[in-house]
C-alpha cells in the first residue's frame, strides 16, 4: 500500500512570547522554535504503522521553506520512504487552496492508495486543506479521524463528532483522511534513523516542475486575503470575592443578579 502524509512545519508557541509582526501579516518568527504541526505526526505515525503491517510506502510531503527539510528528514528517521517538498518563491504566501492546489498536482502524479493529513494546522487552525486536496484529487474524504482499519479497496473510519459521538464510515480507496490527535502514539525517532535520514535526498520540486502557472500559485492563486492580526481588546480584569465560602458566594449571586443573568 502506498500512503502520502502531508505534512507542515509550525512555530512552537506553547510556551513563547508570541508578537504580531509590524505590517500586521503574521507574527515574528524570529526565535521562535519549529516543530511538525502535532496531528500531522499522529498521521505519519498511523502511515507508519499501516505500512508495519502492509508493507508498501510512506511518502511525506511539505509545502514550505528550507527550514521545513528538517521536519522531512525527522519523518525519514521514523521510517518514512521518500520525502517531496514543494519549494519555490510562487507559493508564498498563498491560502489554504493554492496550498492545497499545490499539493494535489504533486500528489497527482503519484502512485497512492491513501492520503493522510492532519486534521489541522496548529498555527492557522483552519482545517482546510485536506477537504480541499480531497476535492482537487477526486476522492472521497473522512476527517477528524481517530480510528482506522484497512479492508480490502476501502478503509473503514470512526471519525469524531460534537458530543462526544463516533460516526463510522467505509470509504473507498484511493482516499484522503485528516487525523486526529490521540488516534495513536507517534513514535520517536532513533539515532541511527536521525543519521541515516541526514544523508538521503529529498526531491524538491518548483511551481513548474507540477505545471502550475505562477498566478495559479501562492498570494497570486489564493481565494483568501489576510487583512491583517489584532491582539485581542484587554477586557476589565477580574474581580476577586474575598470572605468564606458562604459569604464569597452570596456576593457572587448578588453580582450576577446585578448583571442580569438571574
Amino acid at each position: 500500500m502506498n500512503i502520502v502524509v502531508c505534512v507542515k512545519q509550525v512555530p512552537d508557541t506553547a510556551e513563547a512570547d508570541v508578537r504580531i509582526a509590524s505590517d500586521g501579516s503574521g507574527i515574528e518568527m524570529e526565535g521562535l522554535p519549529l516543530q511538525i504541526n502535532e496531528s500531522d505526526n499522529y498521521a505519519l505515525e498511523e502511515a507508519l504503522l499501516i505500512k508495519e503491517d502492509r508493507d508498501g510506502e510512506v511518502t511525506v510531503i511539505t509545502l514550505g521553506p528550507d527550514s521545513s527539510e528538517e521536519v522531512l528528514r525527522m519523518c525519514m528517521a521514523k521510517g518514512a520512504t521518500e520525502a517531496v517538498r514543494l519549494a519555490d518563491p510562487a507559493f508564498d504566501g498563498g491560502d489554504a487552496w493554492a496550498t492545497a492546489n499545490a499539493l494535489a498536482k504533486a500528489i497527482g502524479g503519484m502512485e497512492y492508495d491513501l492520503v493522510l493529513t492532519g486534521c489541522m494546522a496548529s498555527d492557522d487552525g483552519m482545517t482546510q486543506v485536506g477537504v480541499t486536496l480531497a476535492e482537487m484529487l477526486g476522492v472521497p474524504h473522512a476527517t477528524y479521524v481517530t480510528e482506522m482499519e484497512i479492508g480490502d479497496g476501502a478503509v473503514t473510519v470512526g471519525r469524531e463528532l460534537e458530543g462526544g459521538l463516533l460516526e463510522k464510515l467505509e470509504i473507498k480507496l484511493p482516499a484522503v483522511v485528516t487525523i486526529q490527535t490521540g488516534i495513536n502514539e507517534p513514535r520517536y525517532a532513533s539515532i541511527m534513523g536521525i543519521a541515516k535520514a541526514a544523508k538521503r535526498d529529498i526531491d524538491t520540486k518548483a511551481a513548474s516542475d507540477l505545471g502550475l502557472d505562477t498566478a495559479e500559485a501562492g498570494k497570486a492563486g489564493s481565494k483568501t486575503t489576510l487583512l491583517g492580526l489584532d491582539y485581542p481588546p484587554a477586557g476589565e480584569g477580574a474581580e476577586i470575592l474575598d470572605g468564606t465560602p458562604a459569604e464569597a458566594s452570596t456576593k457572587l449571586a448578588d453580582v450576577l443578579k446585578e448583571k442580569g443573568f438571574a
